[in-house]
């Protein structure tokens, strides 16, 4: 199936670390499109307006907005899920199991930074995603997932989480199993 490609978020000014973005409208299934691969596309910046000595978000009816004044529901959902901690730069929460989910920024997000998000732990053993990947190295060297369901090789570690949980016929809803 082909799928439109995918518009990415931006950060127009510094997005302090802790803030929280949300809640995240609509059924939660981050990670479900996730693909080794970053296909470009449209670009959406968002704004936070900085006034020394200390940063304020434009706020609208109380809510952070974009370049054309939309709210984050209307593009929270825009946001890439992140292949690997090492381009997170949020992560989903929620206050209590169950309860509405909020993005918050992991550290400072530097203008042009595009912003990805991945589940904090707890989220994750909420919603029994995998918390943990082990790398193998190939025959290069290189790092890969493998996938212990279906032997599927992946080159980041959330694409194989998200694929054990969303698309694995042979994993069958079991919980991921961990293998040294």
């Amino acid at each position: 199936s082909s799928r439109a490609p995918a518009i990415s978020v931006s950060a127009e000014t510094c997005i302090p670390a802790g803030l929280r973005l949300g809640p995240v409208p609509g059924i939660f299934k981050l990670g479900k499109y996730l693909s080794d691969r970053r296909e470009p596309g449209p670009k959406k910046k968002v704004f936070l307006w900085a006034v020394p000595p200390v940063f304020q978000v434009r706020m609208v009816r109380g809510e952070l907005v974009d370049e054309a004044g939309s709210s984050a529901l209307e593009w929270i959902g825009l946001i890439r899920a992140a292949r690997n901690s090492q381009e997170q730069t949020l992560e989903a929460v929620a206050d209590l199991p169950g309860g509405q989910i909020f993005y918050r920024a992991l550290r400072d997000v530097q203008p042009g930074e595009e912003l990805t998000v991945w589940y904090s732990n707890p989220l994750a053993q909420w919603f029994d995603i995998p918390v943990t990947a082990t790398p193998t190295h190939d025959e290069k060297g290189e790092e890969r997932y493998i996938c212990w369901y279906c032997w599927r090789t992946f080159k980041y570690p959330n694409s194989l989480k998200a694929h054990v949980h969303f698309h694995c016929a042979l994993s069958h809803g079991r919980p991921f199993l961990h293998h040294d």
